[in-house]
């Protein structure tokens, strides 16, 4: 399996170029800002028309991650759902395949601030997950350790052969790793935005996506 390893809070972790991120000892696989239903979402508050595929493509590269990790527990961290109207206007077809998912496991999700709300779709619902040495919750708060979130949809550009790559990308210092988006039509906020850059420290590195995830200093 593809990733990179490093250690939180002497927990050691592997972010894969999916953008989940899998904790060996729990056999727990963390995925944050699915936003499944966000095409509907749009197109209900009269937006832009999007192919309505952006659900079924994130929950296919879920269920691929899922089969090659055989994840015991998922942690869905926070913004599954676009809101909680793209929650219930969820087709039985995928509402279906997310039981599919489920079955066997410890599914927990974090509440959002898309998806404030308990959601109709079996598993558990938790405003954060305290899992020693760790918690997951959907927004980093200043001065917190040992923390797994998400919210911002970070990524990163590097400069490689004279041209610029931008991938969404984990970040990562000895506190706290905010995890990049998981859907498939979720923007992103660059590394050095204020409000990434404030959170983490100046030592922290941006682990870019991809076939080969590979860390390089967070770019400010």
């Amino acid at each position: 399996m593809k990733g990179h390893d490093f250690t939180l809070a002497g927990a050691r972790l592997t972010a894969l170029g999916s953008g989940a991120l899998w904790w060996s000892e729990h056999r727990l696989l963390c995925v944050s800002d699915l936003h499944l239903g966000k095409s509907e979402r749009i197109a209900r508050r009269g937006g832009a028309t999007l192919p309505p595929y952006d659900t079924r493509d994130t929950l296919n590269r879920l269920a691929v991650d899922l089969a090659r990790t055989e994840a015991r527990i998922v942690v869905c961290l926070g913004d599954s759902f676009d809101d909680l109207d793209a929650a219930e206007a969820l087709p039985e077809e995928e509402r279906l395949w997310i039981a599919r998912l489920q079955a066997g496991r410890r599914w927990v999700w974090i509440e959002g601030n898309h998806d404030p709300g308990p959601l109709d779709l079996g598993g558990t619902h938790l405003a954060e997950l305290p899992l020693a040495p760790l918690t997951f919750r959907h927004i980093a708060r200043p001065g917190a350790a040992g923390e797994i979130s998400g919210h911002y949809h970070p990524k990163a550009t590097i400069r490689a052969r004279g041209r610029a790559i931008t991938r969404p990308a984990f970040l990562v210092d000895r506190d706290r790793v905010i995890l990049p988006a998981y859907g498939t039509y979720t923007g992103g906020l660059h590394s050095h935005d204020a409000a990434l850059a404030e959170l983490m420290r100046p030592e922290a590195v941006a682990i870019l996506t991809g076939p080969r995830p590979q860390p390089v200093p967070m770019p400010r």
